[in-house]
């Protein structure tokens, strides 16, 4: 991760940054963190793991795609096309783990399961983003975010955009 960590540092941001998350001397998920937190506004995973915890780590760090190392070129090319026009993209044979959503404990303690696209809204609601830049950000319209709130709201038990966000962050969905 130190030789990774360095080369980034170096050059500064880039468009797009395409890392791999088993490096020899560190996490590579703390490399997207630091990666995202400098600055660089993408970044692909590209690994040999298709474990669910990987998967949803890797983008709860912050990458916009999660790429296996076995995938066909035609996926990778699409994958890495896809985040440079501002999309998230996730391997085909992942995205299963991503549809299943993320159980997060509303204001009544029961668990309420959101979907991979609610959970990415509520972090970019974390982040800070207005409803029209989350919309920008997803290639959604603001009405589109603000039903998504809404669901979330009613699945959690509560209207307010902080208390989700805390609700969320306490079941570790997002940073």
């Amino acid at each position: 991760m130190a030789e990774a960590r360095a080369r980034a540092t170096a050059t500064g941001p880039c468009d797009l940054a395409i890392l791999d998350l088993g490096l020899p001397d560190g996490s590579g998920i703390e490399l997207v963190t630091e990666l995202r937190s400098q600055g660089w506004p993408r970044v692909v995973v590209l690994a040999s793991s298709d474990d669910p915890y990987a998967v949803r780590s890797a983008f709860q760090a912050g990458a916009q795609a999660y790429l296996l190392k076995s995938a066909s070129p035609v996926v990778v090319t699409d994958g890495v096309r896809r985040v440079l026009e501002g999309g998230v993209y996730a391997d085909p044979s992942v995205a299963p783990v991503l549809a299943t959503g993320t159980r997060v404990a509303g204001t009544d303690n029961t668990p309420r399961e959101l979907s991979a696209r609610e959970v990415e809204v509520l972090q970019l609601v974390a982040d800070g983003q207005s409803n029209k830049e989350i919309g920008e950000e997803l290639s959604l319209s603001a009405l589109t975010v603000k039903s998504h709130l809404s669901r979330i709201g009613r699945k959690l038990g509560t209207g307010d955009r902080a208390q989700m966000v805390a609700l969320a962050m306490r079941a570790g969905v997002i940073r």
